[in-house]
């Protein structure tokens, strides 16, 4: 099925791994130019060049730190005529209220919460100018099965699922659409940090993470490719009527016993 994206210009934030680089190859699969972005100019350098290797579009690395007002509005000022923004960066840490500093809390928050905002915020303008456009937030199924032990990131996600829902129903007057993918436990390099930290919590021992990740509907992870691969079908013209909507992928995981 052609997603009519060709030609079209991505922007993937939090693009150098896990679901953020499966979101930028699923694009660029379908023929769009996309730009990633990450702290780290070193993964995300690598990154670009294995997908180049892989698809003939242009693909851009530009490291930024999204956590700043600074490091939001230069990503902007590069790609103002994106017409599709896929908000994924960021790093909201496990754990109770007593294990997370107020500091960490508003860092962690700084990057996911407040920089999906703000990047809406901005890129919205020029997309409301042209009357075309569409953002995918990539939040998390613990806004909608909010957990203790992941106390910063479920409010994190609670708010950016309202955000989304809001603004999302106000932009189809402009002809621009806001929606957003709740993924749940996905095989990325972020699942086993977390798994990890909950591991030493539980069993004291870091390295039994795998201990962790018992009863997962269908046997497994997400794979980020699944993550991708829908996110590419709501931006394209096939999901044209997506919008206010955030998706729980969860394989009705929320609601067993």
């Amino acid at each position: 099925m052609d997603m009519e994206l060709r030609g079209k210009n991505v922007v993937v934030t939090g693009g150098s791994k896990g679901i953020g680089l499966a979101c930028a190859e699923a694009f660029a699969a379908e023929g769009a130019n996309v730009v990633i972005t990450a702290r780290d100019g070193a993964t995300l350098t690598a990154a670009a060049d294995a997908l180049r290797a892989r698809h003939q579009v242009r693909i851009t690395a530009l490291p930024a730190d999204l956590s700043t007002m600074e490091g939001r509005a230069a990503l902007h000022a590069a790609h103002a005529d994106a017409d599709v923004l896929v908000n994924n960066a960021g790093a909201i840490p496990s754990g109770a209220i007593a294990d997370i500093s107020i500091e960490r809390w508003k860092a962690a928050w700084d990057l996911k919460v407040f920089g999906y905002f703000h990047l809406c915020q901005l890129f919205l303008s020029g997309m409301t100018a042209r009357r075309a456009g569409v953002i995918v937030n990539i939040i998390g199924m613990a806004g909608r099965a909010p957990k203790a032990g992941y106390i910063a990131g479920a409010a994190g996600n609670a708010a950016l699922i309202s955000f989304t829902h809001a603004l999302g129903a106000a932009t189809v007057a402009d002809n621009v659409r806001v929606l957003g993918i709740n993924p749940a436990v996905t095989a990325t390099d972020r699942m086993v940090t977390q798994a990890r930290f909950n591991a030493e919590k539980t069993l004291g021992d870091p390295e039994r993470w795998r201990e962790m990740l018992t009863k997962l509907p269908l046997g497994r992870p997400i794979e980020p490719r699944e993550i991708g691969e829908l996110a590419v079908f709501c931006a394209s013209p096939r999901g044209g009527y997506f919008s206010g909507t955030v998706i729980d992928v969860d394989g009705g995981g929320m609601h067993r016993a």
